[in-house]
């Protein structure tokens, strides 16, 4: 797909977008996803240390494995909607440029 640094408008009736929006569109989308993701790594990180410290230090004392089980569900339940966050911004920001592309690809064959 050739970049255009011209804004003028075509008279592909299908163009209704500026092609510039969508790729900054796309790139904030990727930053937000990367800064989803690392956050919710960083919570986990700082919860299970805590968790670790917590226990060897004995102020948290675990009479059982489903105890244990439970705790360490408990810390990491929050890393599975920051996944979510993370799939669900890069797949727009791919969509976005898969539209571009379709769109391209209509403008070609009109042409021909």
């Amino acid at each position: 797909m050739t970049e255009s640094t011209n804004h003028s408008k075509t008279n592909f009736a299908g163009t209704y977008f500026e092609r510039d929006a969508i790729l900054r569109l796309d790139r904030l989308a990727s930053i937000f996803a990367w800064i989803s993701l690392i956050y919710y790594v960083v919570q986990v990180i700082v919860t299970l240390t805590s968790f670790i410290l917590q226990v060897l230090r004995g102020f948290v004392v675990l009479p059982g494995f489903t105890d244990l089980a439970q705790q360490v569900l408990w810390i990491f339940q929050p890393a599975l909607p920051g996944l979510w966050n993370f799939i669900g911004l890069q797949a727009v920001g791919k969509i976005l440029l898969i539209f571009m592309d379709i769109e391209d690809n209509t403008r070609r064959a009109a042409r021909k």
